[in-house]
């Protein structure tokens, strides 16, 4: 039980490696532009907001690392401050400290890019998501897992979602 627990909370208790990469290149011709229509936030959408969701899936598949912050491997703060910075956008890099950074967002107006935290091992926020849409999130769960989408609506997510926040 007690690996659980420590690969459970890597998140918040890991210090940062900071590497800095240079830009990724531009994805092919299958991601065209979006239509004026889908390129349009919806209601209580901020206007970085899907273009963070879109960068944050196209790391889907990699692998969790403790610690980690880059493309060969991510822990759940890592994955959301590279995803941010690919943006040009900085966030701070542990857990508890994105808890604090940005406005707060009431449950009901999450929208694509908001932060969702939850407590994972204890109270107050020990992970964190990126939300990508339709009651979603992207992180990168624990050790021996890779980067995934899940529902915020699932029983696990739902009993321990925290809060939710706006990088802007």
């Amino acid at each position: 039980m007690a690996a659980v627990v420590v690969a459970a909370s890597a998140c918040a208790s890991r210090p940062p490696t900071i590497r800095v990469l240079p830009p990724r290149p531009a994805p092919g011709p299958e991601a065209a532009a979006p239509t004026a229509e889908a390129a349009r936030p919806a209601s209580g959408e901020y206007a970085a907001g899907s273009a963070i969701a879109r960068t944050a899936e196209t790391l889907l598949g990699l692998p969790y690392r403790e610690g980690g912050a880059l493309p060969d491997g991510f822990d759940c703060s890592g994955l959301v401050t590279y995803v941010f910075a690919r943006h040009g956008i900085a966030v701070p890099r542990d857990v508890r400290r994105q808890a604090s950074a940005g406005s707060p967002i009431d449950r009901r107006d999450i929208a694509p890019g908001d932060l969702v935290f939850f407590a994972t091992t204890g109270s107050g926020p020990t992970h964190v998501g990126i939300v990508t849409g339709g009651g979603r999130f992207i992180h990168a769960p624990k050790s021996g897992d890779v980067v995934r989408i899940e529902s915020m609506s699932a029983s696990y997510w739902a009993s321990r979602f925290v809060a939710a926040r706006r990088i802007d």
